[in-house]
């Protein structure tokens, strides 16, 4: 194994939470992790997408209690983990730290297996070690695994050959599935691997282009060197590399440019006369690079209306003013120049409580829809494929990643966003079932569909991609 880093990024799915309960003398230290850290790194602290806390190679000094306070406050900016003195008090962190220094010297606990680790104890179907039949779908939908061992998976694309082309996060791996001759499943290949959190994919005139959080690299006549493990050239394109929000997805529009957003560096600031916080374009070998949109906190998923062409994105919503506000966001991007409202308002409706002042809400373009307070809207599409109902097609499909900061969890499934033309008329389920109870097996990340109309949805949780298809019965 790796030498894995103190708490990153995935450990930081507890901390808020720790705010809202660790005041309480009834909640023990104990019932807290496993209500809020276990889903990420074990319950008994093995390790999961977040690292292990039992004993390993310490990389931010020894987990002595002391120490973990410092790197709890200040956080690890090099690893995506950010400072927490602002969101948790003193005593809250000074608590978290003592749980994980008491723990931190035992020898590692080795990971159970998928199937061990989720499955339930009654005999039900299940497949690579996650119970489908926990899964909620509409009448005569129906979920199986396309693909597993897809680490941390997370954008896709789908290639006119059928490869889906996944990015991942931590994992630094992009991959190809390959689908099998009965096109229910698909093999798993490795295209490249050492890359620095390669979220974002995309293709354009037959290449595979990768968004890294510091740079665009391309692979050239990807359908037929994917499985040999080939080189690529990076795009000479210019864009900020802070790793606070600094992953990014890509899409080639029906324009034949390619569009990348750059996240907002902080929970919140003001970005205005920054490259942040806002969407760019930019010609296939980089050049051209021009701001499409502005006043965009952090996009991780983009789709183009097949009709109008408009550009729909999810935003996800700051953090830091509570669990019921403010809303993430559907929003509808037509044209270039549009400011929808970070820092200054947010959902469309709320104020910023630091910077709004000498500023409206009025002034921003309001979300095309209010998805909820902190669901994290990530990946989305338009279904535009047969094999569902007439009523299932052109209609929006928004993966919603699932709260880190709740103290009610929210999100963990796939809406079905129904228009009618450019306005939304039901925001309802899909897919539920990746959170169950206080049990998170699965957070969904990004959806797209197959050229036999069914459709994928990847998981970064428990890395697999998901494969919902209908039958009518």
């Amino acid at each position: 194994m790796k030498q894995i880093a103190l708490p990153a990024a995935a450990i930081s799915l507890a901390f808020t939470s720790f705010a809202a309960q660790a005041a309480a003398p009834s909640v023990t230290a104990e019932n807290l992790y496993q209500a809020n850290c276990a889903s990420c790194h074990g319950v008994k602290m093995e390790g999961g997408i977040g690292p292990t806390l039992g004993k390993h190679t310490w990389l931010h000094g020894e987990p002595t209690k002391a120490n973990l306070i410092k790197v709890i406050s200040k956080g690890v900016p090099d690893k995506n983990m950010p400072a927490w003195s602002p969101a948790l008090t003193a005593p809250q962190i000074a608590l978290l730290a003592s749980y994980i220094a008491a723990g931190a010297g035992k020898p590692a606990v080795a990971a159970p297996s998928a199937a061990t680790a989720a499955a339930p104890a009654a005999a039900k179907p299940a497949a690579d070690g996650i119970d489908l039949s926990g899964f909620k779908l509409p009448k005569g939908f129906h979920i199986s695994v396309y693909a597993s061992q897809v680490e941390t998976a997370r954008s896709m694309v789908v290639s006119d050959s059928g490869i889906v082309y996944v990015g991942s996060r931590k994992a630094g791996k992009v991959y190809a599935l390959v689908p099998r001759a009965d096109k229910q499943s698909a093999d798993v290949v490795t295209v490249a691997s050492g890359l620095e959190n390669p979220i974002g994919v995309t293709l354009l005139n037959g290449a595979l282009y990768v968004g890294e959080i510091g740079r665009v690299i391309r692979f050239d006549n990807i359908d037929k060197r994917y499985a040999q493990k080939p080189s690529y050239e990076v795009v000479k394109v210019s864009l900020p590399d802070d790793k606070w929000h600094g992953e990014k997805i890509m899409k080639a529009g029906p324009d034949g440019k390619l569009y990348i957003p750059v996240g907002a560096p902080c929970n919140v600031c003001d970005t205005d006369d920054t490259k942040s916080a806002k969407i760019y374009r930019m010609n296939a070998d980089g050049s051209g690079l021009e701001e499409y949109a502005r006043g965009v906190r952090n996009t991780v998923g983009f789709a183009f209306h097949p009709t109008t062409k408009a550009l729909w994105f999810t935003d996800n919503g700051r953090d830091q003013m509570g669990d019921n506000t403010p809303s993430c966001e559907l929003n509808i991007a037509p044209k270039a120049g549009l400011h929808f409202g970070f820092p200054y308002c947010h959902g469309g409706v709320v104020p910023d409580p630091d910077f709004a002042k000498g500023r409206t809400c009025e002034e921003f373009v309001e979300p095309v829809a209010k998805l909820g307070p902190h669901v994290a809207p990530l990946g989305l599409t338009f279904y535009t494929g047969k094999q569902f109902p007439e009523a299932y097609r052109n209609n929006v499909y928004v993966a919603e990643h699932g709260s880190w900061n709740r103290t009610t969890k929210s999100g963990y499934s796939v809406r079905l966003i129904t228009l009618y033309g450019s306005k939304v008329v039901s925001d309802t389920p899909f897919i539920d079932g990746f959170l169950r109870g206080e049990e998170v097996v699965g957070r969904p990340v990004d959806v797209v569909t197959l050229a036999d109309g069914s459709m994928l949805v990847s998981d970064d949780h428990g890395g697999r991609v998901f494969r919902v298809t209908y039958d009518g019965k």
